[in-house]
């Protein structure tokens, strides 16, 4: 049967009229996007409700790909420099940023929810609706960010003593959290902003947008940390200046992408409040900020765990951060394909072809656990040498090899649950992925770390033996959720 997302394709123009069962208001919603619904339809995205579907997988998951290369470049720059000033400030940034990921919470949240209900009204042919979803995402992450921004600010000392980090660092962490406040605001807008633009299936402009901000944050490492002319020698101050600095200037370049032709009507049309839009914004992402405050929080235990465990703590925290950044490498692939996942099934829900989302999701899933298998190999294989690249004493070379051959077993694993997991995401079953990971996290991985890091007194190894066997428990309970179908049937309305 042909959907509405088919004609479209066949014929560049929007075929779905203005609901006949809204609200007034709602009606002047979608009827003031057809504005924006032309200047959309002049520029089409690529179809991704019809075609093959490996070429619909491979175009959202390439440009997706590089953004993630640049992100962990970025976040490799950090240690690397970090590295030359000494193991406790890279133990700091450790900390510093998994408090960061908590503060940003309700942006990826906002995100989530955007994603959701953009790309399903992109689905059905509907982009009037779409630019006024994007309206109130951008509307609605303005005024988070400000409240965000100044929460932070004032509450930094007590947010840095509430994660428990050893005294040696807790300065440092402080100084790096106080500046990353400054980034707050422009990186909840830059979230939103790619999150439009993803949802559309234009996943070419986020890439483009993030190359620079790569490229202003590892420059500014170097430049800021040694004073590099004509710039101050800021020591490890200047780390946490270049990341605010590039955050600040992605901000800029994503927003004025969103005033050209394809979105100018976010823009031009009437900033008005809609209720219900922010409404559902909400629903479907509170549960994206729950399951990321358990992680994360989660997260900080884990490095309080390691931390407990006496002699050799800074050596076992700078390999988990080391460990973490190089595991990351063949991670960019899995966060790729999560996000082709989450955009191909809210876009072919929306063209009402949910078998079609189905046999995506699980392509991209089986594609996701060869390619992450394949790359874990060498890892494995080469550890010492991988964690020579951050690791600059031969303790944490060594803790951080360990971490690395004992990690990599879970990859497969980890690929299967955080593809489906986009999947079911992106079909606006945010609450089911919510419980998966707290459950995961809390249910499994944290008591398990403790037992065996702690009570057996395995050190180190049993925190990094806790983390592959949880992932284990969270790619089964992804599967078997996503087997169940459930999130097929979620509503955008």
């Amino acid at each position: 049967m042909e959907t509405s997302g088919e004609r479209a394709g066949e014929t560049g123009e929007c075929t779905s009229p203005v609901s006949p069962g809204l609200d007034p208001h709602q009606r002047r919603l979608e009827a003031g996007g057809r504005n924006g619904a032309q200047t959309i339809g002049e520029h089409r995205p690529p179809e991704l409700t019809q075609g093959s579907l490996w070429k619909n997988i491979w175009h959202l998951s390439w440009p997706t790909f590089f953004i993630m290369v640049f992100n962990f470049l970025v976040g490799l720059a950090d240690l690397y420099v970090a590295g030359f000033i000494g193991p406790d400030i890279q133990a700091a940034i450790g900390f510093v940023t998994q408090l960061f990921f908590i503060v940003i919470i309700v942006a990826n949240a906002i995100g989530v929810g955007t994603i959701a209900m953009v790309s399903r009204a992109v689905g059905a042919s509907n982009p009037g609706r779409a630019v006024g979803i994007a309206r109130q995402s951008l509307l609605f992450g303005a005024v988070v960010a400000v409240v965000v921004t100044a929460a932070t600010v004032v509450y930094c000392r007590q947010v840095v003593a509430l994660a428990g980090m050893p005294g040696e660092i807790r300065a440092v962490a402080e100084d790096f959290l106080r500046i990353f406040a400054l980034a707050l605001g422009p990186n909840t807008l830059l979230i939103i902003a790619n999150s439009i633009f993803r949802a559309a299936g234009d996943v070419k402009k986020p890439m483009l947008t993030m190359f620079f901000v790569s490229l202003v944050n590892i420059a500014g490492d170097f430049a800021l940390v040694f004073g590099i002319p004509p710039f101050p020698e800021m020591g490890y101050r200047g780390i946490a200046l270049a990341t605010a600095s590039s955050l600040a200037a992605g901000m800029l370049i994503s927003l004025a992408l969103l005033a050209t032709k394809r979105w100018r009507g976010v823009f031009t049309e009437l900033w008005r409040v809609d209720f219900p839009t922010i409404g559902r914004i909400v629903d479907i992402g509170w549960p994206s900020v729950f399951l990321q405050i358990a992680w994360q929080a989660g997260s900080i235990v884990l490095y309080n765990i390691l931390s407990r465990i006496g002699e050799g703590t800074v050596t076992a925290l700078a390999a988990l951060t080391n460990g973490l950044r190089i595991e990351a490498i063949i991670f960019l692939p899995a966060f790729a394909l999560n996000m082709a996942a989450s955009v191909l099934t809210g876009q072919n829900l929306g063209a009402g072809n949910p078998k079609r989302a189905e046999t995506l999701a699980w392509k991209t899933a089986g594609a996701g656990m060869a390619l992450l298998g394949s790359l874990a190999l060498p890892i494995f294989v080469w550890a010492e040498a991988f964690a020579s690249i951050l690791a600059r004493t031969p303790e944490v070379l060594a803790e951080t090899a360990h971490y690395l051959r004992i990690n990599m077993v879970s990859e497969p694993f980890l690929a299967l649950g955080t593809i489906l997991s986009g999947a079911i995401t992106g079909a606006g079953d945010t609450k089911s992925t919510m419980w998966i990971i707290v459950a995961t996290m809390w249910g499994v991985r944290l008591p398990l770390a403790y037992g065996l890091a702690i009570t057996l007194d395995w050190g180190p190894t049993g925190v990094w033996v806790a983390m592959v066997v949880s992932m284990m428990f969270y790619s089964l309970l992804m599967a078997l959720r996503f087997r169940g179908g459930r999130w097929k049937h979620v509503r955008m309305d």
